[in-house]
């Protein structure tokens, strides 16, 4: 998303006035939404808040964001959100778009997801219940079905909660993962150092893929969904000996059970 933090923006702004509007609104809806999901806000998720505000303070005059904007400092300006004030915001978000004349219904759902990992990943961390709140979401918008990246990340979160708890390993992959959808220049709170580390060691392009293109040397992976060509213990030892070949004697190009 373009930033409006200043007023060289503006021509681009009078150009795309109402997609921006009701993408940066769709997009604020799910952070809301996402922050709150635990139903626990801290100062960390409350700044993104503000954060938001400020990537449109070049425009800040210009109506529906002359509303808006006040309202959320308003609300946040204490460091706490309440029930009333996160409904208030939600309230306007619905009923400031232009009844998706520029996106569909499919579209302004993947945006208002894409908020909702923001949301999430703002204090750099994802509990468990947040997961599972995300998870009971999906499960509310089955009409995103075939819709990127809806089915990747029901089949994460499946993968991830199968035992009960959300490791370290496991940890780290989702916030790679989040962070894909996020658009991380507007952020102040999310660690984008921290990511860019995780990035050397986590694998995220190829995930569902038809062919993906996979480097395994120093990779993570996490094996997510069933597969029923072969068991996961199987592809995690074909994938370790891609991984190390020259550390086995017997290795030779392995393809999956047909």
């Amino acid at each position: 998303m373009k930033s409006f933090s200043n007023l060289d923006d503006m021509s681009y702004y009078n150009y795309s006035f109402k997609s921006i509007l009701d993408k940066s609104l769709h997009t604020l809806e799910g952070i809301v939404k996402g922050i709150a999901i635990d139903g626990k806000i801290n100062k960390k998720e409350i700044e993104e808040l503000n954060s938001w505000c400020n990537d449109y303070v070049g425009i800040s005059s210009r109506s529906p964001f002359n509303e808006l904007i006040p309202l959320i400092r308003d609300s946040i300006s204490d460091q706490i959100l309440t029930q009333d004030e996160i409904n208030n915001i939600l309230w306007a978000c619905k009923n400031l778009t232009t009844s998706n004349l520029y996106y569909d219904v499919i579209t302004a759902d993947i945006q208002r997801l894409h908020g909702i990992l923001h949301g999430i990943l703002a204090d750099n961390k994802i509990e468990e219940l947040e997961l599972r709140q995300l998870s009971h979401w999906v499960a509310e918008n089955i009409h995103l079905r075939g819709s990127y990246p809806y089915d990747e990340i029901d089949s994460v979160i499946t993968s991830v909660l199968q035992d009960g708890k959300i490791d370290q390993q496991e940890h780290d992959f989702l916030k790679v993962f989040f962070s894909e959808f996020v658009n991380l220049p507007t952020s102040t709170k999310i660690d984008q150092k921290e990511l860019e580390r995780l990035k050397k060691s986590i694998t995220i392009p190829g995930i569902c893929a038809v062919c993906p293109e996979i480097e395994f040397k120093n990779k993570v992976f996490c094996f997510t969904g069933v597969s029923t060509r072969a068991k996961r213990s199987d592809i995690a030892k074909i994938i370790q000996e891609c991984q190390w070949p020259f550390e086995n004697p017997h290795f030779w190009p392995r393809k999956l059970p047909m």
